[in-house]
C-alpha cells in the first residue's frame, strides 16, 4: 500500500487532495498532528517515510522544504509555483506528448497552474503541429471561481456582509507579470508571453479560459484546428467537445469535475480557443492526484470525477 503525505494539508488545495485520498483504501495516509505539522523535523521524517509527498505550501516554503529533502528518495509533488520551470522537475500535464511516460519515470514533479494549464492545453498542440506562425501576438482571458484565491479570498466572498464590489467579476494581474505566465510561455513553446487578463468571478469554482486568434497566424483553417485537438487529445482527462448552451459557455460547466473540454469557436477571420475546467479540479488537486495515480501505476483517472 503506497504511503502518501500531504505536506500543507490545511490549505484549499492540499484540503482537497487529503479529502480525496481519505476515502481510499489503496493509500495510507501519513498524517502529523496539530502540534508537530509546522515542526521542520517532523516534516522531513514524514517525507522520508513516505512513498509520495504532495507540497502544498507558499513558493519559498517549497522551495526550502525541497532543498532540506533533497537527499530523500520520496517522489515530491509540488503544487506551488515554485518549480514549474525548473529544468530539472517534470512538468505534471500528462496529456502534453511525451509527458505521461517522464511522470512516471520522475521523482520531482511540478503540479500545473490553474489558469496556465487551460492556456498550455489550447497552445501547445499548435506549437508541436507548427500550424501556429512564428510571433503570433496571443491574448488570454481567463475566468476563475474564488475559490482559486484560497482560503482568505473564499472567507471574504462568503461573508455575510461582503463588499459590494466582490458582488461582480474583477480583474487582476494588471501589471502583466502574473507568476502563471513563465509556465505558459516555456510549456507552450511560445517566444512572447500573451497579453493576459485573469478574472476573479462571484461563484465557487469552474475555469473558462480563452486564446483569441485572427486566423491569419494559422497554417490551417477552423475545422482542422478542431481536428489536430481531437487528435491530439485521445487519451486522459482533456477532450475536445463542439457546441455550446444555447449560444453561451458556462465557466462552471465542470465546477467539481477532474476532466477538461476544449472547444474552438468563432468564423474564418477570428477565432476563440477556449478551455472549460475545475480551477480545484483539473486545475489543482485532481490533476495532483493523477499524476500520483500514474506514478504507482495505476489508472490515472482513480479516484477522480470525470464523465462517465
Amino acid at each position: 500500500m503506497a504511503k502518501i503525505f500531504i505536506d500543507g494539508s490545511s490549505g484549499t488545495t492540499g484540503l482537497r487532495i487529503y479529502e480525496r485520498l481519505s476515502l481510499r483504501d489503496d493509500i495510507e495516509l501519513i498524517s502529523l498532528s496539530e502540534e508537530t505539522r509546522r515542526n521542520t523535523e517532523a516534516r522531513l521524517d514524514a517525507i522520508r517515510r513516505a512513498d509520495i509527498a504532495f507540497l502544498c505550501l507558499p513558493d519559498e516554503a517549497a522551495a526550502e522544504t525541497v532543498r532540506l529533502a533533497s537527499d530523500l528518495d520520496t517522489v515530491i509533488i509540488d503544487t506551488s509555483t515554485a518549480h514549474r520551470t525548473h529544468e530539472e522537475w517534470e512538468y505534471g500535464f500528462p496529456e502534453l506528448s511525451g509527458r505521461r511516460q517522464r511522470i512516471a519515470n520522475s521523482k520531482r514533479i511540478a503540479n500545473p497552474g490553474c489558469h496556465a494549464s487551460g492556456f498550455i492545453a489550447l497552445v501547445t498542440p499548435l506549437t508541436e503541429t507548427g500550424v501556429l506562425r512564428d510571433g503570433a501576438p496571443l491574448s488570454c482571458f481567463s475566468l476563475t471561481g474564488y475559490s482559486g484565491g484560497g482560503k482568505k479570498m473564499i472567507a471574504e466572498y462568503e461573508a455575510e456582509e461582503r463588499a459590494a464590489l466582490l458582488d461582480a467579476p474583477r480583474q487582476y494581474g494588471l501589471t502583466q507579470h502574473h507568476k502563471h505566465l513563465k509556465e505558459m510561455v516555456k510549456i507552450s513553446g511560445i517566444d512572447k508571453a500573451p497579453v493576459f487578463c485573469p478574472i476573479v468571478a462571484p461563484y465557487y469554482s469552474g475555469m473558462e479560459v480563452t486564446v483569441t486568434l485572427f486566423a491569419d497566424y494559422l497554417r490551417c483553417g477552423i475545422e482542422e484546428l478542431k481536428s489536430i485537438y481531437r487528435d491530439y487529445y485521445k487519451n486522459g482527462l482533456v477532450s475536445y467537445r463542439d457546441g455550446d448552451e444555447d449560444g453561451f459557455l458556462s465557466a462552471g460547466a465542470l465546477a467539481g469535475r477532474d476532466d477538461m473540454y476544449i472547444t474552438v469557436s468563432g468564423n474564418d477571420e477570428r477565432i476563440l480557443l477556449i478551455s472549460r475546467f475545475d480551477n480545484l479540479g483539473k486545475g489543482a488537486s485532481g490533476s495532483a492526484i493523477q499524476n500520483m495515480n500514474i506514478l504507482l501505476g495505476l489508472d490515472e483517472t482513480t479516484g477522480l470525477n470525470i464523465e462517465n
